[in-house]
């Protein structure tokens, strides 16, 4: 009787712990900021960049923007739903004086019902929140990249960028930073050498281009 009550008593925590899961996807990332910002408090009027893996990955960062405090609040694997699922975790404990997105290239391995305007309806979305509790915060938009292991997304991607790179444009303290055209060479092919052997994280020479394309829209 004892051994089935302690069966029963794992199968039900097995089922809140899934059920948790469900519901609330990257939440062990979102705790571990959680726990960072209670050991340091992080800075007032910071640049903060939120999105993917292309942020996470990029744990140097603020080597590449001396003159900048840059606060980084990317986790691999999320999407656009992800950003403003987490918003007050990831934005707004944070009174920025800049947000600079990269995030929609996971949303297109979402499957054949994700199209462009999904990507540009979600990012809307996120910008809409964002701008409905800092009026004046400027929001920068990178776009999406093109990845090796991607290629299949492109042309997607592409009227993605496009209509965000409009909508952005549009947009009072909001700009578009456009990376994906320094990512090719002369003739339109992916720069594979920029990127690490998954052909979809950038190694150092890739971050090196970024620094160079984004460092004139930082916000002093």
């Amino acid at each position: 009787m004892k051994f089935l009550s302690r069966r029963l008593l794992f199968l039900v925590l097995m089922v809140f712990y899934s059920a948790t899961a469900i519901s609330q996807p990257f939440i062990n990332e979102i705790k571990a900021f959680r726990r960072a910002d209670s050991i340091t408090a992080p800075a007032k009027d910071a640049i903060l960049l939120i999105g993917s893996s292309s942020f996470t990955n990029w744990k140097n960062v603020a080597t590449y923007f001396p003159n900048h405090t840059i606060i980084n609040r990317g986790f691999g694997g999320s999407s656009l739903p992800h950003m403003t699922l987490y918003a007050e975790d990831i934005i707004f404990k944070y009174n920025p004086k800049q947000i600079i997105i990269y995030c929609g290239e996971n949303d297109l391995t979402g499957g054949p019902s994700i199209t462009a305007d999904t990507v540009f309806e979600r990012v809307k979305k996120l910008h809409q929140l964002i701008r409905s509790r800092y009026k004046k915060v400027t929001i920068s938009y990178i776009s999406m990249k093109p990845s090796p292991s991607r290629e299949k997304y492109l042309e997607t991607m592409q009227k993605a960028n496009r209509l965000i790179k409009t909508f952005m444009e549009q947009q009072k303290k909001s700009n578009y930073i456009d990376v994906y055209n320094s990512m090719l060479d002369d003739n339109g092919n992916i720069l594979t050498h920029i990127f690490l052997s998954d052909k979809l994280h950038m190694n150092a020479e890739g971050y090196k281009i970024w620094q160079g394309i984004i460092a004139p829209y930082l916000v002093n």
